[in-house]
């Protein structure tokens, strides 16, 4: 595979990516996490058919199993 050439617009690119790359780090992360295709093609197209965000569901999600748990000793897995 052959790299690309340098242009201006590339350079520029790189640039502003290593003066702002901690900062982009410091601000936001993600979950790394797998899961079977079937149920991954299924939540994304619930979501979708209900204009829900991916990340409006983890928040939810976190604050539905949050509430969970502060009112039984209730165990996920």
């Amino acid at each position: 595979m052959s790299i690309k050439e340098d242009t201006p617009a590339r350079l520029a690119r790189r640039r502003y990516e290593l003066k702002n790359k901690e900062i982009r780090k410091a601000q936001s992360a993600n979950f790394q996490v797998l899961m079977p295709r079937a149920l991954y093609n299924e939540i994304n197209e619930f979501l979708g058919e209900n204009g829900i965000s991916k990340v409006d569901f983890v928040k939810y999600a976190y604050e539905m199993l949050k509430n969970e748990m502060s009112c039984s000793d209730a165990v996920i897995g």
